[in-house]
């Protein structure tokens, strides 16, 4: 049975003090109600790693970076390694986000490196696949995705890809309150199980956590996890609010 995952996103949000109020929120929610088998992981920006590490020893919650670098080490100033993330117990890392697509021009090419990086380092990828607006209008969504996953995660052994989390966001209804209807997103999930299954066999995909991302909010999040391929979210804005996080991860 695959599992059922919540991730919060703060990316580039949070003062020292705010992240240390929120993750003891957190963890006091975490610790305080029955959550059962829902995975709950926090990925907050690379200063405050070692902070959420620590606060989530004490608790069932996991921890995630933003970003990884495509290198094992070397003279690249203000990057992380994965073997640095290894060190500090990181359990994921987020990898192929749109805004890093978008604002750092990561190509496919380089996130199968960052890939493979993670996984060399026993860290779980979360790998952000989806289209663009014009992509979507144009009815070009499944090619979009398709090209994604085939050129930087099906290189990958099965034994690795097994340890591979997919986010499916789509770029359109990503910070803009626009949230891909129930039936879109059961639809692209479907799409992309249907893709691991042609590529791997039929016990990998049904075992691969697909998680939503795009405005999943509090409102919307019970409708969208209904649906028999989206095992849970890739979380925003919601999850800066320690009640509005709390709500989703008890959606399901």
């Amino acid at each position: 049975m695959r599992k059922q995952i919540v991730a919060g996103n703060w990316k580039m949000n949070n003062t020292f003090q705010e992240a240390d109020d929120l993750i003891n929120e957190l963890v006091e929610f975490i610790n305080s109600n029955d959550i059962g088998d829902i995975g709950v992981i926090i990925c907050p920006p690379a200063p405050y790693l070692e902070l959420t590490s620590d606060s989530a020893s004490e608790s069932d919650l996991f921890v995630g970076a933003q970003n990884v670098n495509d290198h094992e080490s070397g003279a690249y100033t203000g990057e992380i390694s994965a073997a640095m993330l290894e060190s500090m117990n990181i359990d994921y890392c987020i990898i192929g986000h749109s805004e890093r697509r978008k604002y750092y021009h990561e190509s496919n090419e380089m996130l199968s490196e960052k890939v493979n990086r993670a996984i060399e380092s026993s860290i779980q990828p979360i790998f952000c696949c989806g289209e663009l607006l014009p992509e979507r209008e144009a009815g070009e969504y499944f090619d979009v995705v398709k090209a994604q996953l085939e050129e930087s995660l099906f290189h990958l052994k099965e034994e690795d890809f097994e340890d591979v989390v997919i986010a499916y966001e789509p770029v359109w209804a990503i910070g803009t309150g626009v949230t891909a209807t129930s039936d879109q997103a059961q639809e692209m999930h479907a799409f992309i199980r249907s893709l691991i299954k042609e590529k791997y066999n039929e016990n990998i995909a049904e075992n691969t956590t697909i998680l939503y991302g795009g405005s999943c909010n509090p409102k919307n999040a019970r409708e969208l996890f209904a649906n028999k391929d989206v095992d849970g979210g890739l979380i925003g804005g919601a999850s800066l609010k320690a009640d509005d996080f709390a709500k989703i991860i008890q959606s399901f």
